[in-house]
């Protein structure tokens, strides 16, 4: 005898076997895709037909002085002082048109240093033949030196004297005279 086969034995598997199948088989809707947020853009300024100046404002002072350098010209003095004769004292006596070699012994007592820059320059009296422009010997400042000029006397009896001063590079005289006093005899 047949007995009663269940082909399906229980009608709720079935049922869900159904939905199962035609829920897999029908088409899926399209997923939605993943869109990040998004900031909210700026507001846009409209530009301007004048221009906004930038300023810009100190608003401390320095704790330290500011210090600059400022190169200057060293200024020094000039100051020459008579020291002596070497040579010739005064009223020494000497016939016309002899040589006269006259040497006085002279201080830098200034603060410049001399170079040939520096002149001896005729002032006063009888240049005595000798040019009247002669060389300031170099001397650094604080030392002594001895100047020496060749004067011939003059042809004429007489008493003569020849005053000279130093000259700076500017032409600016300064210090003591130096001079010669002399007598002509026939």
């Amino acid at each position: 005898m047949i007995k009663n086969i269940r082909l399906f034995p229980n009608p709720e598997l079935i049922l869900l076997l159904i939905i199962f199948f035609t829920s897999s088989c029908s088409p899926q809707p399209a997923p939605t895709p993943f869109r990040p947020p998004t900031s909210i853009p700026p507001t846009q300024l409209l530009p301007t037909t004048t221009p906004i100046p930038t300023i810009f404002t100190l608003t401390e002072t320095p704790t330290q002085p500011v210090i600059s350098f400022t190169p200057t010209a060293t200024v020094c003095t000039n100051i020459l002082s008579f020291l002596d004769d070497v040579t010739v004292e005064d009223g020494t006596t000497f016939l016309p048109n002899d040589s006269i070699d006259k040497q006085w012994l002279i201080k830098n007592d200034g603060t410049c240093d001399w170079d040939s820059t520096y002149k001896l320059k005729w002032v006063g009296g009888d240049p005595m033949g000798a040019t009247q422009e002669q060389p300031l010997y170099p001397a650094r400042a604080g030392t002594q030196v001895t100047l020496r000029i060749i004067f011939t006397a003059p042809a004429t009896a007489g008493e003569y004297e020849s005053a000279w001063q130093a000259v700076d590079p500017d032409g600016n005289f300064f210090g003591d005279l130096v001079f010669i006093k002399i007598v002509v005899t026939p």
